[in-house]
């Protein structure tokens, strides 16, 4: 969008005064945001700065304490979702607001009005295939949610908003999940209903994609707007800078590793999902103390069947597993723990956390039951308390005190919540799926630096991962999954972006 097209361009989206607090956050301090028709607006800022927050204001999830919205003009009263969604007002959500006992085809057309008392499926499938098609969004409509890995669930999402024909667009971290050919195409998405006149709010951590996505960028600070401009007058550098307040390093300074003594191998592991077909095909791997072995890979592709089996959260079905040269094969997830084996989950929200529980219960949950949080099968809460100030204060952890609830955090803060815990109860194994998914760039900084010093301290870590600049500078080895196979392993320094995306969408057959 050109100065002047945007000058002259309807006001489509005012936001004006608005303000939200919850207990000890005040999440939104008299903010103002305008969009434009056919505009794309980034919205940027640290965890826990207020810009979800804002957006699920707009998308109705949230009232505003104070303030007003005005759409196209006219004042508007958005109380729920679905009076959003009559604005024209779509959004794709960081924590996915999916039923998991629907199907996808239910869950698109779920919640629509006027829908016939007996919708027909067969136009509803016909339309919901053409678009995944179009899109490059492939997920089956017959599918249950639940069988379906998060990065399926991200494409039901957006295919929620693309069926409504929404017009106002709210993008919550829509490209965590994605690989870099995917987020391009889901760019070209943007662009299109940009050129149809729809507009997007895109919040995203990745620098790169505001600089190709939008047109102007907000960024939040501790529920404050401060700095609004245009794009194509800013960098990757001054954006960052602005969010934290200091420097931001785009490279991890990190030694040549030095790898010992083999503490995971893994021999023709074979593994089902939900739905009972095959996730892992004669899996091997091998990972040694002092060594980050990358797994790249489209989500869907059996990273989180690799991660559940060699926790003892999913039975294999054929092969070894060992780890410290113990085996492991089906052990249950309690042996696993006392093996040393932290892991930090795909689906933080659902498997990672307790929402209910305290931020200190929850950084406790591996530790408590031994010294010095027990004594005697006694729980000493004093301790859990002091444990949990030191690791809030070491993990940078956002959070009014260490009893409140955790669901109250923002995302970013939940995955440096399951880091901390993770990471303090490792002694031998760390396995990361996803551990920058939802993180600032300051935080995404501080976890991959912690990720090399665990390595510098001995420890053998699993990073699955489809950021491949994340890849490649954190991880030692790199190999790379394709419908639950092995399609190659290779050093992190011989690993070229085309052909890892290349091997990673089967263009190219594994390598012997």
């Amino acid at each position: 969008m050109t100065e002047s097209t945007r000058e002259n361009a309807e006001l489509l989206v005012e936001m004006k005064g608005i303000r939200k607090s919850f207990p000890g956050v005040q999440a939104s301090d008299d903010v103002a945001l305008v969009l434009r028709k056919g505009e794309v607006l980034a919205l940027l800022g640290e965890n826990g700065a207020g810009k979800s927050t804002l957006m699920n204001i707009l998308a109705g999830l949230y009232r505003p304490d104070s303030g007003e919205i005005r759409i196209r003009g006219k004042l508007a009263r958005i109380a729920s979702p679905r009076d959003a969604s009559a604005l024209g007002v779509g959004m794709v959500h960081q924590n996915f607001m999916l039923v998991d006992s629907m199907t996808v085809a239910e869950n698109v057309v779920l919640g629509i009005p006027k829908l016939p008392f007996v919708p027909n499926a067969a136009r509803i499938r016909r339309e919901i295939l053409e678009l995944s098609e179009r899109y490059n969004l492939k997920v089956e409509p017959e599918a249950f949610v639940w069988q379906l890995s998060v990065g399926e669930q991200q494409r039901v999402e957006i295919l929620k908003l693309l069926y409504r024909k929404a017009e106002i667009l709210i993008l919550d971290e829509p490209t965590a999940v994605l690989t870099p050919q995917e987020s391009k195409e889901l760019n070209a998405v943007v662009k299109l209903m940009q050129a149809e006149g729809k507009s997007a709010v895109f919040i995203t951590h990745k620098m790169d994609e505001v600089m190709s996505f939008s047109d102007r960028v907000m960024v939040l600070r501790k529920g404050k707007v401060v700095a609004e401009k245009l794009t194509r007058d800013t960098d990757p550098r001054d954006l960052a800078r602005l969010m934290v307040g200091r420097e931001i390093l785009f490279c991890i300074d990190k030694r040549p590793f030095e790898p010992k003594g083999l503490v995971l191998e893994l021999s023709g592991v074979e593994a089902l999902n939900e739905r009972g077909l095959p996730a892992l095909r004669g899996v091997d791997l091998r990972l040694r103390s002092g060594e980050i072995l990358g797994i790249a890979g489209v989500a869907g592709n059996g990273q989180r069947e690799l991660a559940e089996t060699i926790t003892g959260l999913r039975p294999t079905t054929a092969g070894a597993i060992s780890i410290n040269c113990v085996d492991s094969t089906n052990a249950s997830p309690m042996s696993v723990i006392r093996r040393g084996v932290g892991h930090v989950p795909q689906d933080r929200v659902a498997v990672g956390v307790v929402g209910d529980m305290s931020v200190s219960d929850n950084l406790a949950m591996k530790a408590y039951r031994s010294a010095p949080l027990a004594s005697g099968g006694v729980l000493r809460p004093k301790r859990f308390l002091e444990l949990a100030k030191r690791m809030i204060e070491a993990f940078k952890i956002a959070t009014p005190s260490p009893s409140t609830r955790t669901k109250f955090l923002s995302g970013g803060n939940i995955q440096k919540t399951i880091l901390a815990r993770e990471i303090e109860a490792c002694s031998s194994l760390l396995i990361a799926v996803y551990p920058s998914r939802g993180l600032d760039i300051g935080a995404t900084e501080a976890v991959r630096k912690e990720l090399v010093a665990q390595r510098d301290a001995g420890l053998g870590v699993l990073l699955v991962s489809e950021d491949l600049e994340e890849l490649a500078q954190v991880a030692d080895t790199i190999a790379v999954m394709f419908e639950g196979r092995i399609m190659a392993v290779m050093p992190a320094c011989d690993a070229e972006a085309e052909r890892l995306g290349l091997l990673m969408s089967g263009a190219i057959p594994a390598e012997v």
